[in-house]
């Protein structure tokens, strides 16, 4: 007969964060369970009542180096790692005046959020956790009669089990903490290694540089139901703290599951979004593509806008604004057209109440998300390897009007514009827009030439006019061509990087055609 679970009877507990500290050490003494601390831990259980064993008497060592050397002693770690049922293990306990620990309840010092407030250099150092992890993964390791709580939202599901198993936990459960264990450790080393990887390879000795070896985590959100084909299994994995207003952060408030493209084209229709403060925007993406980007005085507005530029593509597209969701607006969106998914900062009842009777459209609402963006870095990964390199975060050098013409107010507007646009365009990049909206976009063609060709037609297909427009290519002109070829559709102003071995010949021709002409010195590949 199976022998029961090991009962919890020793605790040691050592937080830095102390959240829900004391209605844990209230349910675990209310079942007679000894609390053994350390440090502020200690202080902090005493302080509100609590009888607490300071680990210095367990060991009959006390706390020395600034508290740096506590915890790394035989009896804590034989008392976490000692085999139960080992008559061996057994035997050395009793030697050594062993006696086991049945839980430990820890999380580390802070070094990812000393690290992400800019702390110098010494003080990211001095908050690297020693101890802590070394008891976690002894823990972890003899799960099969010790509990590992390494994270604050696991106290109440660690009370309800020991609930109903009369004190105790069971093996699966323990399980399942030790393996989260292991990820929060590993996730905490891997913090550790990018960060001094990068000082040390940085000439300046600060954090940006690209550390010689690189470690990643995420946790799984969702499983998915195929990738971006049925025959592909796929899931979708966020990072421990996603940035706000990002598809990892969202909260799908409608809708069927997520799936595989719908995540990517979320992604590229908030990043282009997020590029419009001034007033409120709409942005359409149909795979990972803007088919239609405008910015109006109300919601309403820039969704007709974005509607109207390629009606075709939208069907089937993924919807993302700027402010509020209105209920105006999104009972138009459902009338007009199938749409896969809709993401906003926040949504309205009204909103909300429009949207549901569309079972399958996703809602989104995403938070806030932060005007100036925080740098960060973007992962790619090829076969065998991964592509790492600072997202492109930064719109121009500077804006310098090179032609004989300057552009009017309204173009320079629209010049602006089509830029923030284009640069969320797949390369090659050509973007058609007037007024505040797009007329034409033209994307991921081998050549620019073919790419202001393609805005074009899908201008007259949508009905728009193109006379009178403003025109942005992602990348310079190689040749005039590229640059002729939007003059005879009909714009009348052009925003490129410049660099070009040809600018002069790209200049003259602008200036042959009465073309103004504006240089960022900054161009916006995306691949």
């Amino acid at each position: 007969m199976k022998e029961p679970e090991p009962r919890i009877r020793r605790a040691l507990i050592s937080l830095s964060d102390k959240s829900g500290l004391e209605d844990l050490a209230r349910a675990l003494a209310e079942r007679n369970v000894q609390l053994i601390s350390t440090g502020g831990t200690a202080a902090k259980l005493k302080g509100a009542g609590f009888a607490v064993t300071d680990v210095a008497d367990v060991t009959g060592f006390p706390e020395i180096m600034d508290g740096r050397v506590k915890t790394l002693h035989p009896k804590v770690h034989g008392g976490l790692l000692g085999v139960r049922g080992n008559a061996v293990h057994a035997a050395a306990a009793d030697e050594h005046e062993i006696t086991p620990i049945d839980l430990l309840i820890v999380n580390l010092y802070p070094f990812e959020q000393t690290v992400a407030k800019g702390a110098a250099y010494d003080e990211c150092v001095e908050n690297v956790d020693i101890g802590g992890p070394a008891m976690i993964r002894a823990a972890a390791k003899n799960h099969a009669s010790v509990t590992v709580v390494v994270d604050n939202t696991d106290f109440e599901p660690l009370l309800a089990e020991m609930s109903a198993n009369g004190g105790r936990t069971s093996l699966a459960f323990r399980k399942r903490l030790a393996a989260k264990a292991y990820a929060r450790t590993a996730a905490y080393d891997a913090a550790i290694s990018n960060w001094l990887g990068a000082v040390a390879n940085h000439p300046d000795g600060d954090a940006t540089g690209f550390p010689p070896t690189i470690t990643t985590q995420y946790r799984k959100s969702i499983d998915m139901r195929y990738g971006e084909n049925p025959h592909q299994s796929a899931a979708f994995y966020v990072s421990a703290t996603p940035e706000p207003g990002t598809v990892a952060a969202a909260r799908q408030l409608l809708g069927k599951e997520l799936s595989y493209n719908n995540v990517a084209d979320s992604d590229a229709a908030l990043e282009c979004v997020k590029a419009f403060t001034e007033r409120p925007a709409c942005v359409i993406v149909k795979h990972a593509n803007p088919c239609g980007v405008a910015e109006a005085d109300t919601l309403e507005a820039a969704y007709d806008l974005a509607y109207r530029t390629d009606p075709e593509s939208a069907f089937g597209g993924i919807i993302a604004f700027n402010r509020e969701l209105d209920g105006a607006t999104a009972a138009k969106i459902v009338e007009r057209q199938f749409v896969e998914v809709i993401l906003a900062p926040s949504v309205t009842d009204e909103a909300r109440e429009a949207v549901v009777v569309k079972k399958n459209v996703r809602l989104m609402e995403t938070g806030a998300w932060p005007l100036a963006a925080t740098p960060r870095r973007e992962m790619r990964t090829v076969a065998g390897g991964l592509l790492v390199q600072d997202a492109d975060l930064a719109l121009y050098e500077r804006l310098h009007v090179v032609t004989k013409r300057q552009p009017t107010s309204e173009e320079m507007a629209d010049l602006l514009f089509a830029w923030k646009v284009a640069k969320s365009v797949k390369s090659n990049a050509i973007v058609y827009a007037k007024g505040g909206a797009t007329i034409g976009i033209g994307a991921g063609q081998m050549s620019r030439v073919n790419s202001s060709r393609i805005a074009a037609i899908k201008a007259e297909m949508a009905g728009l006019d193109i006379k009178g427009s403003a025109v942005a290519s992602d990348a310079f002109f190689p040749f005039a061509d590229g640059l002729l070829s939007a003059a005879e559709a009909g714009a009348t102003a052009v925003i490129q990087p410049g660099g070009s071995m040809r600018d002069e010949e790209v200049i003259a021709a602008a200036d042959e055609r009465g073309l103004a002409m504006v240089l960022t010195g900054m161009r916006h590949f995306r691949h």
